[in-house]
């Protein structure tokens, strides 16, 4: 009966943190604007630099279809945007627990007969719905566009990204929580979500592949777990465009260096890593950040 109750009152601050969320129509636009920003520049500026990347790779005097070479520079950037964003995104719209702090609400849930426990599993969850819904939406978009430039992604990919965005979005969702669970002011998440916004895309090799870092840095870097979220997007996004290059007649040679050039296969320390391992360590990671948001929560709570 008690856990009947507790569920009840669960779904109740599920309903009402999500609801804080989506009740502020800037927020959700705030979520958004940065992604939407990064797709028109490259709509519009970067196309092009994107495109001869990509040609250098092939023998010379190859040409391919241009809906290939459109939509294989649009599926890099959407893996691109969708996997920085699912932890980006999560940072900036925890924004209701932190309102919460410093408006006292907090204060009134202690004195309620909802369980601290059961207040902290709310946020999380609701930014977890919140941030796959930001990404859903953003993914909508961005499919838009591949359909409009060149589609070549199967319906088995598709189901794929949808599960690699709901990998992504638990990382993220799951490093917010523990990040700001330290954070009780607007300035201090401020601070934390810009650092987050402007750095995360650049370590884990979203905006610039990791084929242009030295080697040394480029190990360092594939030992943190969220590169491997841009990997498991990246071969989902563009394994069917690689396929129609294939059925061209672009060489194996020339593939493989399109995969190791722009991320597509990680290798450490000479090693490559994958798929199904690359799911392993995202997960592994998404796994220790479940301990230490429990063991933050239930710390914070013997304190109270």
């Amino acid at each position: 009966m008690t856990a009947t109750v507790e569920c009840k009152k669960l779904v109740t601050l599920v309903a009402r943190n999500t609801k804080c969320y989506f009740k502020d129509k800037f927020l959700f636009f705030v979520s958004m604007i940065t992604p939407l920003i990064l797709l028109v520049l490259f709509a519009t500026f970067l196309r092009n630099v994107y495109i001869d990347s990509f040609k250098s790779a092939f023998p010379e005097g190859f040409t391919a279809q241009d809906r290939v070479l459109e939509g294989i520079t649009g599926a890099w950037l959407m893996s691109s945007i969708l996997s920085v964003s699912s932890v980006t995104v999560a940072f900036c719209s925890n924004v209701v627990m932190i309102n919460d702090k410093i408006e006292g609400n907090l204060n009134d849930f202690r004195v309620s007969p909802v369980k601290g426990v059961t207040t902290s599993i709310a946020y999380f969850i609701s930014n977890f719905f919140v941030t796959l819904i930001v990404m859903l939406c953003l993914m909508l978009i961005g499919h838009i566009y591949l359909a409009a430039v060149g589609w070549y992604i199967p319906v088995g990919d598709v189901f794929m990204i949808l599960v690699d965005i709901i990998c992504s979005v638990l990382f993220g969702t799951l490093l917010a929580g523990v990040v700001e669970s330290f954070i009780s002011s607007q300035g201090g998440l401020s601070a934390v979500s810009t650092l987050v916004s402007s750095m995360y895309g650049f370590i884990c090799g979203a905006y610039m592949p990791f084929s242009q870092f030295s080697e040394g840095l480029r190990n360092v870097l594939c030992c943190l777990p969220g590169t491997y979220g841009v990997g498991i997007m990246r071969n989902h996004y563009m394994g069917g465009y690689l396929s129609a290059l294939a059925d061209e007649g672009v060489p194996q040679e020339a593939l493989s260096a399109i995969k190791e050039n722009f991320d597509i296969s990680i290798k450490v320390f000479g090693t490559e890593i994958p798929l199904g391992a690359m799911y392993g360590i995202l997960l592994g990671a998404c796994a220790l950040l479940i301990a230490a948001y429990v063991a933050i929560v239930i710390i914070k709570n013997k304190k109270k």
